[in-house]
């Protein structure tokens, strides 16, 4: 039996290639990017994960940082303990904390098209569903349920909106 060819050629050197910027890209593209700053400004390439983890006071393994009841066949009821540890960056947990902690406005708002569509249902038919599952604006032939999850909807996301509007049907007293 014949041997394996080796190839005939031999590796050149690129001379075009820097292989010092090579290296830094493969090293970057490993890493991940930390997407939290507080944590990214923390970060100390140089410890581990974990250690790093630790001296933020943010847990690595959760397993390990709480305690676990662990029941034995002698019916002796143990905890295992979690490691105490220091932590060296306790101003990275009040931040995240006191992100965590901040109110977010509901941001989710409906098309002027929507909410000309569930004002017309109103108006035409105050309140009865099946009304407005019939009628002719309907062109996408909702049904009552999902003409009530718009309106609701509608109610949800334009609070002020809608009372406005809502007041303004209100039959108003005729004064002589």
């Amino acid at each position: 039996m014949p041997k394996a060819k080796k190839s005939g050629k031999r590796k050149k050197f690129n001379y075009n290639l820097d292989r010092k910027k090579m290296k830094k890209q493969a090293i970057k593209k490993c890493k991940p990017r930390i997407e939290n700053s507080q944590i990214r400004n923390a970060w100390d390439d140089k410890k581990s994960t974990s250690r790093n983890l630790q001296d933020m006071g943010l847990a690595f393994d959760p397993n390990r940082s709480l305690p676990i009841q662990k029941k034995s066949l002698t019916r002796e009821d143990r905890i295992t303990k979690a490691p105490v540890e220091t932590v060296t960056k306790p101003y990275v947990v009040n931040q995240l904390e006191e992100e965590a902690n901040r109110l977010q406005k509901d941001s989710k708002t409906l098309s002027s098209d929507l909410i000309e569509y569930a004002q017309h249902m109103i108006r035409e038919h105050k309140d009865n569903l099946k009304e407005m599952a019939r009628d002719e604006k309907n062109y996408y032939q909702d049904t009552p349920k999902q003409i009530k999850r718009k309106l609701i909807e509608y109610q949800r996301c334009h609070k002020e909106h809608y009372n406005t509007f809502m007041s303004s049907l209100a039959p108003q007293p005729i004064d002589q």
